[in-house]
Order: C-alpha cells, then structure tokens, then sequence
C-alpha cells in the first residue's frame, strides 16, 4: 500500500506531520506514524472528527516565503467545480473539488494553484463554515 505524505491539522490548531498508508475518507479513523520521530516511529490513531482538514504535500518543509496563487488560470485543467472553501478558523482555500456534496463528512479539494506544494486537502465537513461553488 503506498505511503502519502501528509499535514493533519486538528480543530484545536495542533498541527502534526507524517506519513499514512490507510487514510480512507469514509473511515472514522486511520493511522500517522509521525515525521518528528515521536515515540519510536509507532502508527497514532487520528480520530477524523477532530481534523479541520488532511493536507497531502509534496514535502514537509514546503516553502515558507512562498505565496500560492488563489486564482485560477484560464484554460487550467479542471478536477471537478471551482470552489472556495473557508474553514471555521477563517482559512480560505480555493480549488477545485471533484466529490462535494452537503451533508458529507468531508470532501476533497484541489488548490488552485498546481505549484504548491499542497496536492489536494480532505476539508472535514464539520470545520468547514461555507463552502461556495464559483
């Protein structure tokens, strides 16, 4: 099974990075064994209905002085709606979701912007305050 780098963000603002191999956006939870080396390298269970969002990264330094572009480009590949999604701690993310849909516990959304080093969020439903279809 392969392993995706990822970015969880909790609603409480703690932020943990690491890798998985059993994240399934139906699943209630999945595995993180931590980048930072916590205890041993052991797999910690993620309980979804804490997350504000999975990020999936290229890598975990990324590029602090970087600015991603929010705006879409004409003629762009589209991976589904154009859409911004602004998150209950006032976050927004604009991108393109191919799967949204009210009511479901969380969705996908990729950034706007194909350079970041962000690939695609799984935004959880429940930190979501508005998500709007441009």
């Amino acid at each position: 099974m392969p392993s995706h780098k990822i970015v969880v963000r909790y609603t409480d603002g703690r932020i943990v990075k690491g890798h998985t191999t059993n994240f399934n956006p139906e699943a209630p939870t999945f595995h993180l064994i931590p980048a930072d080396g916590q205890p041993s390298g052991q797999p910690v269970l993620v309980q979804m209905e804490k997350l504000k969002a999975v990020f999936f990264v290229r890598d975990f330094a990324g590029n602090p002085g970087r600015d991603d572009r929010r705006d879409f480009i004409d003629g762009q590949p589209q991976l589904g709606h154009k859409v911004e999604v602004e998150f209950e701690d006032g976050e927004v993310l604009r991108g393109f979701t191919p799967d949204y849909k009210h009511g479901m516990p969380g969705f996908f959304v990729f950034p706007a912007d194909t350079e970041s080093n962000t690939q695609k969020v799984f935004a959880v439903s429940r930190a979501v305050k508005s998500v709007r279809l441009l």
